[in-house]
């Protein structure tokens, strides 16, 4: 009877030792004497002890930030360089088999990618366009870390920090940007004015009569001022202007 009881009790506890239970998001990997046998999962599964082994899989995405990397751009600027990678297994055996450490392994490459393609870019384009930097680190990590069954969905770059040097001279010339922008506005407004008042001018030397209702427009503008004594000149042409108009009036027989 007490053979029984033991034979029972060591069959309970193999039982036990074979016994697995894998969450949603886990797969197990399975191997048969060293060899691969199949992935197992999700909920209760048997391993046979001694037999089998199973390597657990988390299939959740990974967030994975990217050690900070100095970089050199193409026109030579130093920069240091924060970026975070978003990753998951899609495939638990290659995972497992074709790489040792596939965390480590997508952390090694996605570092010396950033610095890849950072490298052959500006300065200028590195701040202006992170989206198309992302875009291409993540298409470049997808592709060679396919291998491994690993899918890398997205990639953002975090940081790019300058030394003080650079941002003082990149604020020199933000500020001689914009005073050059003034400049070129204030000129194409000089020029712009200019040519009203020569199109303005033509118009009054064609029309005498205009050139003189502007000029006692002027005269009523000048008497408005609080000043008491007004000094004006009289163009000739306002007199030759009057004297053409009192010539053509009509005669009235009484001296003028």
């Amino acid at each position: 009877m007490s053979v029984l009881v033991v034979v029972l009790i060591l069959l309970f506890l193999f039982f036990l030792s074979a016994v697995r239970i894998l969450w949603e998001y886990e797969r197990g990997v399975i191997f048969l004497l060293g060899r691969f046998y199949k992935v197992k999962g999700p909920g209760l599964i048997l391993v046979i002890p001694l037999i089998q082994r199973m390597v657990r899989v988390d299939m959740r995405t990974v967030v994975m930030d990217v050690p900070r990397q100095d970089v050199i751009s193409r026109d030579n600027v130093s920069v240091k360089v924060d970026a975070v990678v978003y990753f998951r297994i899609i495939d638990p055996a290659r995972a497992i088999i074709q790489v040792e450490n596939y965390y480590d392994a997508t952390s090694l490459l996605a570092q010396t990618t950033l610095r890849s393609v950072l490298g052959q870019h500006e300065l200028d384009e590195m701040l202006a366009e992170r989206e198309k930097l992302n875009a291409d680190i993540q298409a470049i990590l997808d592709t060679q870390t396919d291998a491994w069954g690993i899918k890398v969905s997205n990639v953002e770059i975090k940081r790019v920090d300058l030394d003080e040097s650079m941002i003082r001279a990149i604020a020199r010339q933000a500020e001689a940007e914009r005073e050059r922008r003034a400049k070129v506005i204030h000129a194409e407004g000089e020029m712009q004015a200019a040519e009203k008042l020569f199109t303005a001018a033509r118009t009054l030397s064609q029309q005498p009569q205009a050139l003189l209702l502007r000029y006692l427009q002027t005269l009523i503008e000048i008497a408005g001022d609080k000043s008491n004594t007004i000094v004006f000149p009289v163009p000739a042409e306002i007199l030759e202007l009057l004297q053409s108009a009192h010539d053509r009036r009509p005669a009235t027989g009484e001296p003028s």
